[in-house]
């Protein structure tokens, strides 16, 4: 057994003081440029998914934030359709005061600053809603 032990122990050692053989400059300036190069390729791949899986992130909140923009112009109509009402309400308790003509007049402009502040909302939201 030791007979086969001693030839593959003398080829194992001859291999590994071989691979600590230098290399000629030309072969060690290829193998650099080599390397250079590739690990440009590899870095240049990433930068470009990279930016890839950005664009997509980015395009996916743009779409969230119209999304939100428009939620917001949605509620800030609400409110503010909400105000009017009450402040037609309140108008229209006010006007119970007057009698006649009086009244009719106090009902008439309560409804037109109703009318005018519901188109007032409507015109901010519109504007205030974006398209994607």
């Amino acid at each position: 057994m030791r007979e086969y032990l001693m030839p593959i122990f003398v080829v194992a050692a001859l291999a590994l003081a071989g691979c600590n053989k230098s290399k000629s400059p030309e072969d060690v300036s290829k193998d650099v440029a080599k390397a250079e190069q590739k690990a440009n390729n590899e870095v240049t791949k990433s930068e470009e998914r990279a930016q890839s899986a950005l664009d997509k992130s980015y395009e996916k909140v743009n779409g969230q934030e119209v999304k939100f923009n428009n939620d917001a112009a949605r509620q800030t109509y609400n409110v503010a359709v909400a105000k009017a009402d009450g402040n037609r309400k309140v108008a229209l308790a006010t006007c119970e005061s007057q009698g006649g003509a009086a009244q009719k007049a106090c009902k008439d402009q309560a409804e037109a600053d109703y009318k005018a502040a519901r188109a007032d909302a409507r015109a901010s939201a519109a504007v205030a809603v974006q398209q994607k």
